[in-house]
């Protein structure tokens, strides 16, 4: 059909993006599990357009089984040298293979452990943008909710340039904790606890690009001072040597017992970011409230339209828009459409990442 048809255009238009020394593979997931074309280098662009013409539509969604098929390809190719993305497309839930969400989030830990990144990306109505975006989460890469066929080409587009700006594969942030010190929560992606440490993984980091995380942290009482709080560690591996670089610095608090003091001391970057942070938070408690049937329509209208306004002021233009949409398909009834646009909007401020070009 016509999702098809763009899915197409948008490939054969990244083909004529890549040089000969760039590898693809190309995998479809229907009754069967097919490797249309194995992971090879670029050289002939015409050949690998007519693999992609002969692609035809199916009656069943074995997604599972595709999602490691395209694994498996990429872990055939040697790591040193390159950036991998698996695009991962479907329009439709898992009808065959493995079937159980939970399941198949969880099997995409594998994966990112093996340094296999997963941009998710649901077509129209019928996917289920939780398993797509627990599958972007649990990867560290993309998800993206196409509500029209002619965004594909451009959405391929805008991912091919994200993996070809990365420049740190897979960087954890690690806090070494002193006594009296306990991390409470990190805003939009829950850390792993050993010890005395608290660990997150972050999204690739492209050229030009920042990613803001917001810690939340408890500390016993202690007399007027500075004090170290955390040992902060960044590792990742460099993405033009392959080796694994480590970044050290330490995170410091003022304590006082002067609250003017401490309320004059509030970095507005930190605010940004706490109110950016809360505006997803929000996002969540709003699309919950209607599922639940807690809010009315024009209460998540207008609920939307504030957070909305948020996010503008704070300068997330794009993810703004989302919340925009998302309202209008509220109003019109459209409640898919507004459920995956809001989850989209979600998904990007937990990663927390901005473009500085």
């Amino acid at each position: 059909g016509e999702p098809l048809e763009y899915m197409k255009r948008a490939v054969t238009q990244i083909v004529d993006l890549l040089t000969p020394s760039d590898v693809l593979s190309i995998i479809t997931f229907a009754e069967t599990v097919d490797v249309l074309m194995p992971a090879r280098q670029v050289t002939d662009r015409e050949l690998v357009k007519q693999h992609v013409y002969r692609i035809l539509s199916g009656n069943t969604t074995n997604l599972f089984d595709g999602l490691y098929a395209g694994a498996a390809q990429i872990a055939s190719v040697p790591s040193t040298g390159y950036s991998s993305r698996l695009l991962l497309l479907t329009d439709g839930e898992p009808t065959a293979g493995l079937k159980d969400f939970q399941s198949i989030i969880a099997q995409v830990g594998d994966l990112k452990a093996k340094g296999i990144t997963v941009t998710a990306l649901g077509f129209g109505p019928e996917y289920n943008e939780e398993l797509l975006s627990g599958i972007a989460r649990k990867s560290g890469g993309n998800y993206y909710h196409i509500e029209r066929p002619e965004m594909i080409p451009e959405i391929f587009r805008k991912e091919l340039e994200s993996l070809l700006g990365v420049v740190a594969k897979n960087p954890r942030l690690t806090f070494y904790l002193p006594r009296g010190c306990t991390v409470r929560q990190v805003f939009g992606t829950p850390p792993t606890f050993n010890a005395r440490a608290a660990e997150i993984g972050l999204p690739d980091i492209e050229s030009g690009n920042s990613i803001t995380k917001i810690w939340e942290m408890d500390w016993e009482p202690r007399t007027p001072a500075t004090y170290r709080v955390a040992k902060v560690v960044l590792t990742y591996e460099d993405a033009a040597t392959g080796r694994t670089e480590l970044v050290t610095t330490s995170a410091t608090v003022d304590f006082t017992t002067d609250a003017q003091a401490a309320r004059s001391s509030t970095d507005p970057q930190v605010a940004q970011a706490v109110q950016v942070a809360q505006a997803s938070r929000d996002l969540e408690k709003t699309m919950m409230g209607m599922r639940t049937q807690a809010i009315n329509v024009t209460q998540m209208t207008e609920q939307l339209r504030k957070t909305q306004t948020i996010l503008t002021q704070q300068g997330r233009v794009a993810e703004a828009t989302q919340v925009a949409q998302a309202a209008r398909a509220a109003e019109r009834g459209d409640s898919s459409n507004m459920d995956k646009t809001l989850m989209g909007a979600i998904y990007t401020l937990d990663q927390g990442k901005r473009s500085g070009k």
